[in-house]
């Protein structure tokens, strides 16, 4: 099915691509985004919408209001880069070594850009919208720090919309469904502590690897044997250090690792049975484990009716054939999450296209692609038009 609505007519479009390109040329880590963070003010102030400024320390929030209605919506996009290398040889390639917006939130920032332009001189919609450019994404939460920082006492909106691209979906197609769509994250770090000893007498030691390496085997069976399997999780080692020469069976070992889930009760099923396991191994080894849960980013869950909308949406603007509604759910974290714990809202994802000769995403080939630009912004457009319509 064909689209139901045009997509809008962008003059400005070579300007955006070329913004979105500058901020690719110049990637700014979490809570350092204060180049990014000067453009997107200045860019908003341009366009006459009220800017604010200092949440999260560089977070930008502009504000465009049409009509008389009191109704409010916030739409959010993302700024930092990663701590990548870029391998990429294009003329926009990242200026600054060992920095790289791998991930595409210089397309996230440039599409929300052009929607805040386009409205601001097409304001065909009746009440506020609140325009939330957001620092460190990636591993930071800067959306929590946000919030903490006063973001919905600021600005009450009564619901909130997130868009990320998405390598592997094609361009022109969008996935928008209710419930879970990422993971909540969760590390851990384990201590192994045995009795330290020269390699070739064991019998004196208490062999830290060995317990290590038991342990390792058995963390695979925790999603395998401990959860009811229509419930996903992943328990993955990451991490494994221990010993310094060839000849010495250390005394200590430490593991690192990442657990993954989309419930609170598989969360804490998972948390219970590694500690079981260390426990049980340790007690096997004579050895002593301890284990330290850090808990990150929660799942990010689609409310239902914000969903719905935004598949409405979506349909309209690229035909009802091109949604998404039944895609598997990602198991990588997105701390547009804490918005969703706070507001109803809906996080969707914009296909970037094959994903071929590495544009994959946190790839040191990957760059967003710039056909998004135009679609991001049809899409931002009419979601404001459809949440506050002109009476």
């Amino acid at each position: 099915m064909t689209p139901t609505i045009p997509l809008p007519n962008l003059p400005f479009l070579a300007e955006l691509t070329a913004l979105r390109r500058d901020i690719h040329a110049h990637p700014e880590l979490a809570f350092d985004e204060y180049r990014t963070a000067d453009i997107v003010a200045r860019e908003l102030e341009r366009y006459g919408l009220a800017v604010h400024r200092g949440l999260a320390r560089t977070g930008v929030v502009g504000v465009l209001k049409a009509g008389n209605s009191s109704r409010m919506i916030g739409l959010r996009a993302d700024m930092d880069a990663l701590p990548l290398a870029e391998m990429n040889e294009f003329p926009h390639h990242s200026k600054h070594p060992g920095k790289m917006h791998a991930c595409g939130h210089d397309g996230h920032t440039a599409m929300l850009l052009g929607a805040a332009r386009y409205l601001a001189s097409h304001p065909d919609f009746d009440g506020t919208v609140v325009f939330i450019f957001q620092p460190a994404e990636e591993s930071e939460g800067g959306a929590a720090v946000m919030i903490e920082d006063g973001l919905f006492e600021q600005f009450p909106v009564e619901a909130v919309f997130g868009l990320h691209n998405w390598p592997g979906i094609p361009v022109g197609e969008m996935m928008a469904m209710p419930g879970p769509v990422m993971a909540g994250t969760c590390g851990f770090e384990i201590h192994v502590r045995g009795h330290g000893c020269h390699a070739a007498m064991p019998h004196q030691g208490i062999d830290a690897i060995v317990t290590g390496s038991q342990l390792v085997q058995a963390l695979q069976t925790v999603v395998s044997r401990t959860l009811h399997p229509c419930d996903a999780a992943v328990v993955s080692v990451t991490q494994f250090h221990a010993g310094e020469a060839w000849n010495i069976i250390p005394e200590e070992v430490v593991m690192r690792g990442t657990i993954r889930t989309f419930k609170p009760d598989v969360q804490e099923a998972v948390e219970r049975a590694i500690e079981r396991l260390c426990s049980g191994i340790a007690s096997a080894n004579g050895a002593q484990i301890s284990v330290r849960f850090d808990h990150r980013y929660p799942p990010t869950v689609n409310s239902p009716a914000e969903a719905r909308f935004c598949q409405q949406v979506a349909a309209e603007v690229f035909g009802e054939d091109k949604v998404l509604r039944d895609t598997l759910p990602s198991m990588g974290a997105e701390d547009f999450a804490y918005m969703l714990k706070e507001k109803p809202g809906c996080y969707v994802w914009l296909g970037n296209g094959p994903g071929t000769g590495g544009c994959t995403l946190h790839n040191p080939h990957y760059d967003f692609n710039d056909e998004l630009l135009k679609l991001g912004v049809a899409y931002w457009a009419h979601l404001v038009r459809r949440a506050l319509p002109k009476s």
